[in-house]
C-alpha cells in the first residue's frame, strides 16, 4: 500500500475534529514520518494535528513506546494544570483512536499516532546564541522538575542500554576483536584514547546501581530542536519528541545537551582545531538547567555535571568509532571515513573538557 493510502486509512481511525482538508509532509525529524493534518471546523476555523508513522525498525514495541508517552504526557498535563500553566501548550497531547487505543496499527503492520498541533511556536535546529541555549536548558530542567516525582521504574526501555556506557565500551571491544573490515590498525590512537578512559565509563552506571544518584525520567535526546519556542515571547514552552523517554540519570540529559550544544564545531568537523567546548555556552546551559529544575536535583547529581558532559561525549565517540570498525552499518555516512571524523570530533571535545575541568566545576558550583 502506498503512503497516501496509508495516511488516508490512518486518518479514518482517529477522532479528528472537523473535515480533513490538507495533509502536509513535515521534513523535520530523521526517525518517524511526520505530517500536518489540517481540518476545517464548522465555524470555518482551522484546527491542526500531527500525524506520525512510527519507525518500528527502531522502536520495535509500539505498545511500550506509547505506554511511556501517554503516561508521561498525562502526568505532565495534571502537573501543569496544578501549577497554573496551559496543558495544551506545555506538553504533547495524544489523540486516541476511535476505539480508544493509543495508536493505530494497519493491516500491513504500520503504526500511526496523532498529537494536537501546537500553534504559534517553532523549533530551531542550531544554537545561534547563548540565550537560545539558556532557554532550552530552562525547558529541559523544567521537564525534569515536573517529572521529579514520577516513578521512573514504571517506564519501559524503548531502546535497551541506550546510555549504558559500559555496554557501549564492550561493543567497541568486540568490534576491535573482530575487525571485520580491517580498520583497527589505522585507528589505534583513537582506540587507546578510549581505553585510557575506561574507568570513567562505569561511573554513572555504578552511581545509579549504588543509589548514589536517583533513577529519573530521562528524555535522552535533549537537542535544541526538541524544544518548542513561543513565537511571541521567545520562551521555551514544550519539550517534544518523547520516543526515547526512559528511566535513567539526569546526567544523560544534561551531558548530551552540552556535548551537542556547547561545541564550537559541527559534529563531523574535520579540522579539529575548530573543536572546543565553549565555556560561555556551558555556563549558559548550566545556569538555565539548574534554574529550570527548581531545587529538585541532589547535590551529588550537580557535582557530577562535568562528568556527565564528558561521559556522554566520550560515549558518542565510542559509538561512532564502533560503527566505523563494523563497516558503517548504523549511522548514515556521506563520505569515506565520515564516522571516524565524527569520533575524532567527539574525542577532541573530551580532551578540551578535560583541559577546562576546574573551570567547569567552578561554573557548576556557582549556580548550585
Amino acid at each position: 500500500m502506498d503512503i497516501e493510502n496509508q495516511i488516508d486509512l490512518a486518518i479514518k481511525n482517529f477522532e479528528f475534529d472537523g473535515e480533513v482538508i490538507e495533509k502536509e509532509p513535515l521534513e523535520k525529524g530523521h526517525i518517524n514520518d511526520t505530517f500536518c493534518i489540517k481540518c476545517r471546523l464548522e465555524d470555518n476555523t482551522i484546527k491542526k494535528y500531527i500525524l506520525q508513522k512510527i519507525n518500528t525498525n527502531i522502536f520495535k514495541n509500539p505498545d511500550e513506546l506509547m505506554y511511556n508517552i501517554v503516561n508521561i504526557t498525562l502526568y505532565l498535563k495534571d502537573t501543569i494544570i496544578k501549577n497554573g500553566g496551559n496543558p495544551e501548550r506545555g506538553t504533547l497531547n495524544v489523540i486516541k483512536t476511535k476505539d480508544e487505543k493509543n495508536y493505530y496499527k494497519g493491516k500491513d503492520g504500520d503504526c500511526w499516532r496523532v498529537y494536537n498541533f501546537i500553534d504559534n511556536a517553532t523549533t530551531y535546529d542550531l544554537v545561534e546564541n547563548a540565550q537560545d541555549f539558556y532557554e532550552s536548558a530552562v525547558a529541559f530542567g523544567n521537564f525534569q522538575m515536573l517529572l521529579a516525582d514520577f516513578p521512573a521504574n514504571t517506564l519501559y526501555e524503548t531502546i535497551p542500554n541506550f546510555h549504558n556506557t559500559i555496554d557501549r565500551l564492550n561493543n567497541l571491544k568486540e568490534a576491535i576483536k573482530n575487525d571485520i573490515v580491517s580498520r583497527v590498525k589505522e585507528v589505534e590512537k583513537e582506540i587507546n584514547f578510549v581505553l585510557d578512559r575506561e574507568k570513567d565509563c562505569c561511573i554513572i552506571c555504578d552511581a545509579l546501581n549504588n543509589k548514589e544518584i536517583p533513577l529519573r525520567v530521562t528524555h535522552n535526546d535533549t537537542k535544541l530542536n526538541n524544544i518548542m519556542i513561543d513565537d511571541e515571547t521567545k520562551k521555551a514552552i514544550c519539550v517534544i519528541d518523547l520516543d526515547t523517554v526512559m528511566p535513567g540519570s539526569i546526567l544523560y540529559d544534561y551531558g548530551d545537551s552540552i556535548r551537542f550544544g556547547a561545541s564550537t564545531a559541527l559534529e563531523d568537523e574535520k579540522d579539529l582545531s575548530k573543536v572546543e567546548c565553549s565555556m560561555e555556552l556551558f555556563e549558559a546551559y548550566t545556569k538555565g538547567f539548574i534554574e529550570g529544575t527548581k531545587g529538585s536535583l541532589t547535590s551529588k547529581e550537580k557535582e557530577l555535571f562535568p562528568l556527565g558532559a564528558k561521559l556522554m561525549t566520550l560515549e558518542c565517540g565510542i559509538r561512532f568509532l564502533t560503527d566505523y570498525l563494523q563497516g558503517d552499518t548504523y549511522f548514515k555516512i556521506h563520505r569515506e571515513g565520515h564516522n571516524l571524523d565524527r569520533a575524532r570530533t567527539q574525542f577532541k571535545l573530551v580532551s578540551d573538557m578535560e583541559s577546562k575541568w576546574e573551570e567547569m566545576k567552578n561554573i557548576v558550583k556557582k549556580y548550585s
